[in-house]
């Protein structure tokens, strides 16, 4: 969750500083934005440090935290290049495609540092997808302060 918010925390905090897209507004074969405007380099600069100091924190190798991260913003990189190419708009929501590599892909990656399960992997991916159906809204659209 840490990794996947704190991009949002940073939007919030820093508005439209550093907002540079991920892709510098290339455009695939397709026409297409390669990723959108909404992956920033503002996210990946909140996500990496935030998620490595979490882990740090909770008495994990804060590689792990590291690598958890880089997993989290890889998936959901994927997973706007995706969207893109079925032509939903950057920003936009799409249930199930939204949640599931931004958390399978690190669960996967850090399944033997955790000594996770398949089953285990699968319940957290499960959870993270009702957790995310859930508070989607309130963190989706900015609130007045």
């Amino acid at each position: 969750m840490v990794a996947n918010l704190a991009p949002i925390i940073g939007q919030r905090l820093l508005r439209n500083r550093f907002a540079s897209p991920l892709d510098c507004g290339s455009c695939f074969l397709d026409g297409r934005p390669l990723l959108g405007p909404s992956k920033t380099w503002r996210g990946f600069l909140f996500s990496i440090p935030i998620t490595f100091a979490c882990a740090w924190i909770e008495g994990l190798d804060p590689a792990t935290g590291l690598v958890f991260s880089l997993a989290a913003l890889l998936g959901d990189s994927l997973t706007s290049f995706i969207k893109r190419r079925l032509g939903l708009a950057s920003g936009g929501h799409a249930p199930g495609l939204d949640q599931v590599l931004e958390s399978l892909l690190p669960l996967l990656i850090v399944q033997q540092r955790l000594d996770l399960t398949l089953s285990g992997i699968l319940s957290l991916v499960l959870s993270f997808i009702i957790l995310d159906l859930i508070f989607w809204r309130y963190y989706a659209h900015p609130h007045p302060s």
